[in-house]
Order: structure tokens, then sequence, then C-alpha cells
């Protein structure tokens, strides 16, 4: 997945492209975005996405975590619900946001 937001990033659009690297390069903590794999912050990034069942443990020295999934997708949903327990019960605010049928969002919780 990260390989192919690399891709989509690199592809999208020239006059909307956002300067990105993949974690393991050199210029890591220089990268306005980086996309990883892993839990490291090489970049000292304070907001932290999630997406397609990627975890995270520590969500601790991030402003917002942002979390990614496919509702149509049990084992995604699954995973969305219990990363939601874990951060809750460490004090952290969530919300929760679904897309409508019109591509809007509407805040649930």
């Amino acid at each position: 997945m990260r390989d192919q937001i690399d891709g989509h990033l690199w592809t999208w659009r020239e006059h909307s492209f956002l300067p990105h690297g993949v974690d393991g390069g050199e210029f890591d903590a220089r990268q306005p975005i980086l996309l990883t794999t892993g839990e490291e912050n090489a970049n000292g990034a304070n907001i932290r996405f999630l997406c397609a069942g990627a975890e995270l443990q520590d969500v601790n020295g991030y402003d917002r975590v942002v979390v990614m999934f496919d509702g149509h997708d049990n084992a995604q949903l699954d995973r969305a619900r219990g990363q939601w327990r874990l951060f809750s019960g460490h004090d952290h605010q969530l919300t929760y946001w679904q897309q409508n049928g019109t591509g809007g969002w509407e805040r649930k919780a």
C-alpha cells in the first residue's frame, strides 16, 4: 500500500504534487511527508495517517492520528474498532467520520 500511495503521489497531477519520500532513505528526517510501514517518526511529523490496516501502538508525540479504513472490509473494520479502544484508553480525544453517498464526510462520534 505504501508503494501504491507513493506512485499515486508522483503521478496524480503535476500542479497538485505533494513533496514526499519513502522511508529508508538518506533524507528521511527532511521529508515533509514520509511514507513508512514502521512505527518510527523519522521526520518528526505531528500528524500520522494509518491506512489499510496499518497499526501504531504509541500515538504519543502526535497531535493527530488519522485511521483510514474500508468500512466494507470486515478485517479492516475490526482492526479500526480495536484501535479506537486502544486510543480511547489513553485519554485521547477521538472523533469518527464516515463518508456519505455524495462523497462528503459526516461526523458520527
